[in-house]
């Protein structure tokens, strides 16, 4: 018997008729001998509704009362699912997230899971029943109710097949799998067979919707095999494999991916010496904004210099005022940001041993008059700031450039 956990996003479970498809689903797996363990979010809005009303009664609330105001989204759709299930004679038995034992830290709405008790999982499955769980959820050490953040049911998943062992951890959603961009912006587009967890992971770290990358992350850590289906149609999805591609089959790049919801902020004239990157990110990063792509110009003769950080564009006001702060105590000369920019990537292992990526990508951006205002890279990955009004034109361009419409090995 193969052990899978499964994982239905909100649009899965969005309605009483798609909640009965998903049961149909599991059902059929169950029936032909399967473990199932599934994972499930809330109704597809549902999260948003309950924020809102949240911010009715108070614009700011506390983020324990938060925790436990939209959890309750996903006890909907498991209690719905195992009514379905025993509707079609299959023995299920739902659990939220403390009922599992689910251990968390106590970071209210952004917590990490720390342990999970698996033995009434266990049990259940030793005595034939499908075990449904609430995603994105989880308890502290001292009781309360906590939250994984945006796209946490799928760490749930992932970290559930890894505590059982799993044979497979799927993820179904509203996509057949991983494609080599968004077939929104690129109608050619195509579905992968396989990726690698390092190409995923900076996939996902960059942009790709199609899987939160904590889960991704969580993947890694204990090679759970993991895999991207739809719940709306049959097909193999995409599998992420931790197994490289044969030299020969294995494409320079994988694919493109994209943020739009980033913001950059540039501080001017700061005295060039040792440690001025730290004064100026440290308190960034005390204020608990995230930093992602940083660039500092290097001065000459002891002229000042600037440092370039970029940050998501919701916590830009946050970012700002600390490097206002923080400029008045360096007495730099001006602190400047920009919300209207995107950032762009390309992925692939086969970067590794491959040169000409970088020409070909700033080519084929230059040859649209695509300004790159930031560049980073990484052994199989380089991303680059430009304008968000130019993002989706870049993306076709690169898309092209790199030949991804077309399967094909480097033989």
């Amino acid at each position: 018997m193969n052990l899978i956990v499964q994982k239905y996003g909100g649009t899965s479970v969005g309605s009483v008729e798609r909640i009965e498809a998903v049961a149909d689903k599991v059902a059929d797996f169950h029936r032909r001998g399967h473990g199932m363990v599934v994972v499930l979010s809330a109704m597809s809005g549902e999260t948003n509704r309950l924020i809102g009303l949240a911010r009715e009664i108070h614009h700011e609330p506390t983020p324990r009362e938060m925790d436990v105001l939209v959890s309750t989204g996903e006890q909907v759709t498991i209690a719905l699912l195992s009514m379905a299930l025993h509707k079609r004679g299959c023995d299920a038995r739902s659990y939220t997230g403390s009922q599992v034992r689910i251990l968390t830290d106590g970071a209210h709405t952004k917590a990490r899971i720390e342990d999970i008790d698996v033995h009434r999982m266990r049990d259940d499955l030793d005595r034939g029943r499908v075990v449904v769980v609430a995603g994105f959820q989880g308890t502290d050490a001292e009781g309360n109710i906590t939250t994984l953040g945006r796209g946490g049911s799928d760490t749930t998943a992932v970290a559930l097949a890894a505590a059982l062992k799993a044979d497979e951890c799927q993820i179904y959603t509203d996509v057949d799998g991983v494609y080599t961009t968004d077939p929104r912006v690129v109608s050619n587009a195509r579905r992968l067979d396989t990726v690698t967890f390092e190409e995923m992971l900076e996939l996902a770290s960059e942009g790709a919707k199609v899987l939160q990358i904590r889960s991704v992350e969580f993947a890694g850590k204990y090679k759970v095999p993991l895999r991207v289906l739809s719940s709306f149609g049959e097909g193999g999805g995409t599998l992420i494999t931790f197994e490289e591609r044969e030299e020969m089959e294995k494409p320079v790049v994988t694919g493109i991916a994209f943020n739009r919801e980033e913001a950059k902020v540039t501080v001017r004239g700061i005295p060039d010496h040792p440690g001025v990157a730290y004064n100026v990110l440290a308190p960034v990063g005390e204020a608990g904004v995230d930093v992602d792509v940083i660039c500092q110009n290097v001065a000459e003769d002891d002229a000042p210099a600037s440092l370039t950080f970029t940050v998501n564009r919701s916590e830009l006001p946050q970012a700002k005022a600390v490097a206002e702060r923080v400029a008045a105590e360096l007495q730099a000369k001006a602190v400047e940001t920009d919300d209207q920019i995107a950032k762009l990537s390309v992925v692939g292992v086969g970067m590794k041993s491959h040169s000409g990526v970088a020409s070909t990508m700033f080519k084929a951006l230059s040859d649209h008059n695509i300004n790159i205002q930031l560049i980073t890279t990484s052994e199989i990955k380089i991303t680059v700031v430009i304008e968000e009004k130019y993002l989706e034109l870049a993306v076709r361009a690169l898309h092209d450039a790199f030949e991804l419409d077309v399967e094909k090995s480097n033989a």
